[in-house]
């Protein structure tokens, strides 16, 4: 009897024993690296079946010369890089107007940066009609785009404003249409400071500026302000509780939280300005496209400015990448 009862017993433990654990699907992770792939999937098609063969055909360009065919079509001629050399040396213009669009641009990244980091903190107060005020310094980012901006590109009075002839106001001198101060005015102003001549044309030309350095934070603006809106408020109740100024607590909490998106905006608004349509590099590269066989020299120009650009964004991206915080989500 107690046999039969122990080998019931193993028999049943034998039946009810758990089988082989069933695999589980993907892990959240991977669906989620499946849905980003998935996300820009009509990017990839459209970029390898449209764009891909044009930036091949701009690089084979850069290194041949066309010869028109009688009839139509053309021949291309392998010329090897008889074209950069003719870019470099042999076109002085591209030369100059390239370290020219260079030098103005390194002067106006760090002010574009800094400015819509100002004015996204100012906006990120809790003060009335914020919503107003956020939608007024975004509206010259869509004032500038697309068919507006065409029709304000043949606008008289913003090219009276723009061009650099002299308005006459009776004191024998003249000043542009646009100049707000002069580098006189500062230097009387910061008379009793030993401050270069170099920094005072620099700050004048930021404050004659101001229009174009408030027409292209937009974008920039916004993308701080959904930054400083990440930050915990418990990380500055903590700092009002320890008794931290305004001016520590920024230094201390909101720079190194920001420190991220600054970098993300410092490489949004390098290529920004380096492809934008007013840019005197591109301009010029354009009209050199526009000559009887310059569609060759134009590639050789375009790909020199693109390395260029590349290595300057390297740059900027690795020093700034030394000084980024990125919070721990332990």
């Amino acid at each position: 009897m107690n046999l039969d009862a122990k080998s019931t017993k193993k028999q049943k433990i034998q039946v009810n024993a758990p089988g082989k654990k069933r695999k589980r699907g993907a892990s959240l992770d991977v669906r989620k690296a499946r849905a980003g792939w998935i996300f820009i999937l009509p990017f990839l098609i459209g970029f390898a079946l449209i764009y891909l063969p044009i930036i091949l055909d701009s690089i084979k360009y850069s290194f041949h010369e066309i010869d028109i065919v009688i009839g139509g079509g053309f021949e291309l001629t392998w010329v090897g890089l008889q074209n950069y050399r003719h870019a470099l040396f042999v076109d002085p213009t591209f030369v100059t107007t390239l370290f020219t669009g260079l030098q103005q641009l390194i002067l106006d990244i760090p002010s574009i940066v800094l400015f819509s980091l100002f004015i996204a903190i100012i906006l990120n107060q809790k003060i009335a009609g914020r919503a107003a005020f956020r939608a007024i310094f975004f509206i010259p980012v869509i004032l500038t785009t697309g068919l507006i901006d065409s029709i304000d590109a043949s606008n008289t009075l913003s090219a009276y404003m723009e061009e650099s002839s002299g308005i006459d106001d009776g004191s024998g001198q003249e000043s542009t249409a646009t100049e707000i101060i002069s580098v006189m005015d500062v230097e009387a102003l910061f008379k009793n400071m030993m401050v270069g001549k170099e920094i005072l044309e620099y700050v004048v030309g930021l404050v004659n500026n101001i229009f174009g350095i408030v027409n292209r934070c937009g974008v920039q603006m916004l993308i701080f302000l959904s930054g400083l809106q990440g930050i915990s408020p418990a990380i500055y109740e903590s700092c009002s509780i320890d008794g931290a100024s305004g001016w520590e607590t920024f230094w201390k909490v909101t720079l190194p939280m920001v420190s991220p998106i600054i970098l993300v905006n410092t490489v949004y608004t390098i290529i920004d300005a380096f492809t934008s349509s007013d840019n005197e590099v591109m301009a010029y590269i354009a009209g050199v496209r526009e000559q009887a066989d310059g569609n060759v020299l134009a590639s050789a120009m375009s790909w020199m400015y693109f390395l260029i650009v590349i290595l300057i964004i390297a740059a900027v991206a690795g020093l700034l990448s030394a000084f980024v915080f990125y919070q721990r989500r332990d």
